[in-house]
């Protein structure tokens, strides 16, 4: 289906933000669902903090419009705001697609642990049986750590300056699985992945967020940070002999889990 083609009865995802110019998912999404054959739009659309409540309750309202791709800083509410949530947003308490469940309301999941999972998986590193040390427990961190408890990591420890936001996840986590994630620190001893979920690295003063001396040449090093695209914990690591994913290596896989919440189940594909 041509990208340029569309009609009134072209259905209508919305991809909310604030702001909302430099995302780059509208033609790429679009893209990716005409090549599967389905007949939709991705319109980016700037929304205030304190209209997306509104925003959700009126698109509900709008029969044209099959979801909303949700980005920063609305997550959180995204998850609030739904009426069906899956386990794992529910427990992350934040959600980046969603979608119109069969009685009408909107339904929601988070794929963005799930998305970096599998380009840790594309980029080399199978996640099953490994000791991960997570450094960040905000909304990346949160997602990264549940898609790596799916993935059945051996052990899980988290690390963040904000203490409380750490045991926070800790207790999601154990809530969540039968993985008890530990304590962990900036030493990345001992651990055969290393994460970093945290914006540490898109600042030129940034510091590291391990101690990158004591990376072994067997350790795994992933981030999140995709601008720059090569960042100093990835650098450093590769310096190391370290295999790495920087933050663009998730970006396809992401885009990919997002086109098929979509297609779900809607005699799409």
């Amino acid at each position: 289906m041509n990208l340029d083609s569309y009609s009134g009865a072209t259905r209508v995802l919305f991809i909310v933000g604030d702001p909302i110019a430099q995302v780059k998912s509208p033609h790429g999404v679009t893209e990716s669902l005409r090549e599967r054959h389905a007949d939709a739009i991705v319109v980016p659309a700037h929304v205030k903090p304190a209209d997306i409540d509104a925003f959700f309750a009126l698109a509900e309202r709008m029969p044209n419009v099959d979801g909303i791709i949700v980005t920063v800083p609305h997550k959180f509410d995204a998850a609030r705001l739904c009426e069906h949530v899956t386990p794992r947003a529910r427990s992350i308490g934040a959600a980046n697609v969603v979608r119109r469940a069969a009685d009408g309301r909107w339904e929601a999941d988070m794929c963005d642990g799930e998305g970096y999972v599998a380009g840790l998986r594309k980029a080399g590193c199978e996640p099953k049986g490994k000791r991960a040390l997570l450094v960040g427990a905000g909304g990346a961190g949160g997602a990264v750590a549940h898609a790596l408890v799916d993935a059945g990591v051996a052990a899980l420890a988290l690390h963040d300056a904000d203490v409380a936001r750490r045991d926070a996840l800790a207790a999601k986590l154990r809530a969540y699985g039968p993985l008890y994630p530990t304590i962990g620190a900036t030493d990345p001893s001992g651990h055969d992945l290393v994460i970093n979920a945290t914006p540490m690295g898109m600042r030129p003063d940034d510091p590291l967020p391990v101690q990158v001396d004591k990376l072994v040449a067997s350790t795994f090093v992933g981030d999140v940070v995709t601008m720059p695209p090569v960042p100093p914990l990835i650098e450093a690591a590769r310096a190391r002999g370290c295999r790495t994913m920087a933050g663009a290596g998730m970006f396809e896989a992401v885009r990919d889990r997002i086109i098929g919440f979509y297609l779900d189940d809607k005699g799409s594909e």
